[in-house]
């Protein structure tokens, strides 16, 4: 593969080993390992000229290779967050879409997708769809479904999510990351505890 002319992958030298150890986590297995085997990449034709950290790496665990491109980005990237036990379908098609979109450095449309869970979740629980954004906000703190101590991190999934909508702005991975883990705790409180608790008769 070439890269503009520029760059090239070494195949000259021995490639068992990278020019550097890299740690990171899989996007195969998700799990989080260190690695020195794999394909670097070079800088001249001829296979010299390494760039560090640049390349392929291959998963000591699942084998499963990894490109770290120019940009220090991963592909694939990983998942962030857990499965959901317990939750409605479209909650849970629109909260592995997040997760999927994380994984694939889609950070502006993590953002959006985790404003729209919010209304999801409200309806799921009865609110009338068709309303505005800030009902459905409205609704989950008027019902309990988010506590007193948690809106301030509602509000600020508003606010990412209207300006990722209305202004030129592109939310970086920190961000997404953030309100994702934040939105995972919200379904978790929500859905899946509640749902592990055995329900028993009294008389």
């Amino acid at each position: 593969m070439d890269f503009g002319g520029l760059l090239h992958w070494n195949t000259k030298y021995d490639n068992s080993h990278m020019t550097s150890t890299r740690s990171y986590t899989c996007g195969y297995c998700g799990t989080h390992v260190s690695s020195e085997k794999g394909l670097r990449l070079a800088q001249y034709k001829d296979g010299s000229g390494d760039i560090t950290g640049k390349g392929i790496y291959l998963c000591p665990n699942c084998k499963g290779p990894t490109f770290f491109d120019l940009y220090d980005v991963q592909h694939p990237g990983y998942l962030i967050g857990q499965k959901i036990n317990h939750i409605p379908e479209n909650v849970d098609s629109l909260y592995e879409e997040a997760r999927n979109s994380f994984s694939v450095n889609a950070f502006t449309g993590v953002v959006l997708l985790c404003r729209k869970l919010l209304m999801n979740i409200a309806v799921s629980y009865g609110a009338v769809e068709g309303k505005s954004f800030a009902s459905y906000v409205q609704f989950l703190f008027d019902e309990g479904y988010v506590s007193k101590s948690s809106k301030q991190w509602v509000d600020h999934i508003r606010k990412e999510g209207n300006s990722a909508t209305h202004e030129i702005e592109i939310k970086t991975k920190d961000e997404a990351e953030l309100i994702l883990l934040f939105t995972e705790m919200i379904l978790k409180s929500n859905y899946e505890y509640p749902a592990s608790i055995p329900i028993k008769n009294e008389n």
